[in-house]
Order: structure tokens, then sequence, then C-alpha cells
């Protein structure tokens, strides 16, 4: 058995690192079917059959490259305490969602999203990596927060999962599709804000009235 040191071990995430950004850069130029393991292969600077050593086939590269791209979200949400806790429910829910819409409306987001739907008629497993890489877990984040927040008693008792949900969609509404469209360009922070407060008065108007605006 081979014990990799810490500096090979330093030296292989790094060299997957650096193959997963130039995939990522052939991916979003030339499509899921067009892209090679050659091409790339030759653009890392190594031999096919390194490539291979790292990633078995294009179809775990491609999850790879999706699964980084949407890990970054995740990184983002560490940063957000508990709803409710030490501010307002409103606030709270303003920030999640803020954090959701500013990482969905990015360049690169939206490039692979744009990506996925174009070429699952042709390879329809894309589909299925894609929500396994971003929305499942997204989904699975959201109904984590309200399960933690009924718990604590800081939210109303119901379904987080379906909760969650409805919190997500109303965040997303208009103009997340509006920007895959290619008809929506940018917003100003203080727009985006806008829309994810007004989404987050709906939803507490609905499911927990008692705490819209509450301090």
């Amino acid at each position: 058995m081979t014990i990799e040191t810490p500096t090979e071990s330093a030296r292989a995430d790094a060299k997957r690192r650096a193959i997963v950004e130039v995939a990522r850069q052939v991916f979003l130029s030339q499509g899921y079917a067009a892209a090679s393991m050659s091409e790339i292969a030759a653009r890392v600077g190594g031999s096919k059959g390194t490539l291979y050593n790292y990633f078995r086939s294009k179809e775990e590269l491609f999850s790879a490259f999706m699964t980084e791209t949407c890990d970054r979200l995740a990184t983002a949400f560490r940063s957000i305490p508990p709803i409710g806790q030490g501010r307002s429910v409103r606030d709270s829910l303003i920030d999640i969602g803020l954090t959701l819409m500013q990482f969905l409306m990015t360049d690169d987001f939206m490039a692979m999203h744009r990506l996925v739907l174009s070429e699952i008629p042709r390879f329809p497993e894309i589909g299925r990596m894609f929500y396994e890489a971003g929305p499942a877990k997204g989904e699975a984040r959201f109904t984590g927060y309200f399960v933690d927040a009924m718990a604590a008693g800081r939210f109303p008792a119901g379904d987080p999962q379906a909760v969650g949900q409805r919190l997500k969609d109303l965040v997303l509404s208009d103009l997340y599709l509006r920007r895959m469209w290619g008809v929506l360009d940018g917003l100003t922070d203080a727009e985006l804000r806008a829309h994810v407060a007004d989404s987050v008065d709906v939803f507490l108007m609905v499911y927990a009235p008692e705490l819209s605006g509450a301090a």
C-alpha cells in the first residue's frame, strides 16, 4: 500500500483543482458533448493517462466541475447564523435569501445552468448530476434552517421542507428566470436586497405573520 506524504497530497490536490478549472473552461466554451478528455489533458499539460488517474470519465469530471461550483454557495452559507438567533427572523431570512441570489445570479453559475439545460435532451444523466450537486443540497440546507428554528421555538411549527421550499421559490421568483433567459443583465446590491426583502415579507405573511418585521 502506498502512503502519500503531506507534500504529495497537496500536489495531487493542486493538480486536481487545475484539471477541474481547465475542464470548466472547456465545458463552458464547447459544451459537454463537444468537450474531449484529450483536449482537456492537452490544456492541463499532461497525458490523457494522467488525467484518467484523477477522473475515470468525462462524466465524472463534469460532475466534479458542477460540485466545485455549487460548493461555493455552501461556503457562503456557513457564515449565516441560525434563523432568529440574535436578530429578527425577517433579517435572518433576508440574509439567507440574499446569499442564495448573489450566488445564483453570477455569470459562472448562470453559464453552468444554461449548459446543463442545453445538454439534457442528449444526456439526461447530466440533469440528475446537476440536481444532486446543487439544488438538492440547497433544498436540504433550507430545510435544515427551519428544522432548527422550529425546534428552538423561533419559527411556528410546520413542515420544514415545505416551508424552506416556499421561501426559496419566492426569493427566486421572476428575477432568476429573467436572468437565465438573458433579458436581465444585472442588479445593484440594493435592488437585489429589495427584491429579497419583498419576497420574505410575502413569505412571512403566510407562514408567520406574527413575526413579520419583528425585532
